[in-house]
């Protein structure tokens, strides 16, 4: 038999092998293509979870917990062994012990020559977190090749080589120089021993996501998860192995066990390929799906012995719960900022996620549960940043008191803010704290997406449509991180920036789309527009407030919108915003409207693109998720 080539299983678009020879290297893609096999597993995982949504809405069907006596599709275990605790988990790793913070972000810029590319390493390294999820996905642009600028950066920082450790020393004199004027102190004495404290740890692409420089042979697309996860694992797992660090990775969007199992597949034939033993990549998993809060335990058993701990993401979460409840007309959401860790169905799956951790396996171990994301940066008005800063610091107090071993910063300046409160605490972490054991009743579904009275205004759709929109500009325009706020606070430095990625953006189309689509009624009067408390939100009153929080959005400084972005990418944007709110059948994903759009400059191709996706969705059922502009080598 003729063995295959590469080229009999991938193409590769133009140009990438050769500038990135030392990231796509021949050892990357032997592995990958030893892997491809799983990605009609893939597919076919994705497919089905456009079937139980359609269902779901069809039949007017909420998601329910598994039967116990089903077993886990890939992993075999029974559904009630799992939430037993009958499986072998992992034992915590030294450098996970101890996770106060996480700091997350990318490790690359947009358009950015590789010495300033890799300062955003040295941020994260010499932040003081004790852990940095260097993102691959939510947090990282995908214009041109920056997914490859982020592995390489990555590689290369690792690996301490020159270009980085110059960047490195620049970096931590300009963190010195803050930190003087924002604490009265240094807060790095010796970057070089400092870039060694921080655990490294990388995010994946959803499963949902393909790939955009690597496909299957014949043009379909090839798993986005697969390529990150292998380019980061063979690039890394030598040095990081060296000097005694363990390979982490966080991933993102899983909704079911089954999924978490085709995970565990796909990391345990990367292990084999590269020798490495069963387990030797850690994992946590970022529950940020509804789905997910149903499954905790099946997930924990179904990755085994790589498991180490859930995280609490707030943004995507609530975009989930939206889109799993599109069907019910009586499932509305109030003003986005009510919807607090503490309001109805997220205080409900924060409590199921920290009972899971807390489970014992079969050997006694639990596992971690980081809390979500703090997205506040301290820049601006004294008053501002005081007062964002004690809401800050509350907000974790409130998670460590809840059991959280840590949480998440999206900012380096906020690593030394939020750390003291789990140093006042003293202990590394709260595995093993004693929680009521996980029920799976009708109650503890129903209280999965329970509702609570909270505003819902005019002001409340403004900041949803000024942020959706600015957020679909930056990611057009490379930054998936982006620092932003309402239109009508721009120049106000009493509210602070926001550091957002894109959950901000979908979650504030879901609630664009639940507030149009099922009528919406409106909690208080409105001066400016003339609405009145008890009016619905109607399609004219959603088109006017575009256009003039559009308006807006042109008039403002190039601080707040890039000027080169006003005729460019900010106008795609509104596309992309407009159709996916007055379109009739709710698209899962405002990532998949934004991704067809890359490098799109013209509003009628915009539009073009966009109701193409949206038509053969709502007609087929399909998701657009290759890369419309792949040209190969």
């Amino acid at each position: 038999m003729m063995m295959k080539t590469i080229s009999d299983v991938f193409e590769i678009r133009a140009g990438v092998q050769e500038r990135y020879a030392d990231v796509v290297t021949p050892r990357a893609l032997s592995v990958l293509a030893e892997l491809a096999r799983l990605d009609s597993d893939r597919k076919a995982l994705m497919q089905a979870r456009l079937e139980r949504r359609r269902r779901r809405a069809r039949q007017g069907e909420r998601i329910r917990f598994l039967d116990p006596e089903s077993t886990i599709p890939r992993a075999g275990i029974k559904v009630a062994d799992a939430r037993a605790g009958r499986f072998t988990g992992s034992a915590i790793p030294e450098d996970l012990k101890r996770q106060w913070v996480q700091g997350t972000g990318p490790g690359a810029k947009p358009r950015a020559p590789l010495a300033r590319s890799i300062r955003n390493v040295a941020y994260a390294l010499l932040s003081g977190a004790d852990g940095w999820m260097f993102d691959g996905e939510d947090a990282l642009g995908q214009i041109e090749t920056m997914s490859l600028d982020n592995q390489r950066n990555l590689r290369l920082a690792f690996a301490k080589a020159p270009v980085f450790l110059q960047a490195a020393e620049a970096v931590a004199a300009e963190m010195n120089a803050w930190a003087e004027g924002f604490f009265g102190r240094k807060m790095i004495e010796d970057w070089r021993r400092q870039l060694d404290f921080t655990t490294r740890i990388f995010r994946a692409r959803g499963l949902h996501l393909d790939d955009r420089h690597i496909r299957n042979a014949g043009g379909s697309g090839f798993s986005a998860s697969m390529v990150d996860a292998v380019l980061y694992v063979v690039g890394n797992h030598e040095s990081l192995l060296q000097q005694g660090a363990s390979l982490v990775l966080y991933l993102p969007k899983i909704q079911t066990a089954e999924e978490a199992a085709l995970w565990h597949d796909i990391l345990s034939g990367v292990e084999a390929c590269l020798g490495l033993s069963s387990g030797a990549v850690k994992t946590y998993v970022l529950i940020e799906q509804l789905e997910a809060s149903f499954q905790l335990m099946e997930i924990r058993a179904a990755l085994g012995n790589r498991f180490v701990g859930f995280n609490t993401g707030r943004w995507d979460y609530i975009n989930s719960v939206a889109d799993a409840m599109a069907w019910d007309r009586d499932f509305i959401h109030p003003n986005i900022d009510a919807v607090v860790m503490t309001y109805g169905y997220m205080r409900n799956y924060e409590d199921r996620v920290r009972r899971s951790t807390n489970t014992p396996d079969n050997k006694g171990q639990c596992a971690l549960w980081q809390g979500g994301m703090e997205p506040n940066i301290p820049v601006g008005s004294e008053a501002g940043v005081s007062e964002s800063m004690k809401r800050a610091v509350l907000g974790a107090e409130r998670e460590q008191r809840e059991g959280a071993s840590g949480k998440w910063v999206a900012h380096w300046k906020m690593v030394h803010i939020i750390r003291p409160v789990w140093e006042k605490a003293g202990q590394a972490n709260q595995a093993g704290r004693s929680f009521p054991p996980l029920s799976y009743t009708d109650a503890d579904a129903d209280g999965l997406v329970l509702l609570e009275p909270a505003p819902r205004t005019i002001r409340g759709a403004r900041d949803l449509i000024s942020v959706a929109v600015q957020y679909g500009n930056a990611f057009e325009q490379g930054f998936q991180a982006a620092a932003l706020k309402p239109a009508d606070f721009f120049g106000d430095d009493d509210v602070l920036y926001l550091m957002e990625d894109m959950a901000t953006g979908e979650i504030r189309l879901s609630i664009l789309w639940e507030w149009l689509h099922k009528t919406a009624v409106l909690t208080a009067p409105d001066a400016e527009t003339g609405a009145r408390e008890g009016d619905p939100f109607t399609e004219e009153m959603f088109s006017r407030l575009l256009s003039e929080e559009y308006a807006k959005l042109q008039r403002a400084r190039n601080v707040d919108v890039h000027d080169d972005s006003k005729i460019t990418t900010l106008p795609v944007s509104r596309v992309v915003v407009d159709a996916y709110v007055q379109f009739a059948r709710k698209a899962p994903w405002m990532v998949d409207l934004l991704n067809v759009n890359l490098g799109v400059e013209q509003e009628p191709t915009a539009r073009q693109r966009t109701r193409g996706f949206l038509e053969r969705f709502s007609s087929e059922g399909i998701r657009i998720t290759e890369n419309l502009d792949f040209a190969s080598g």
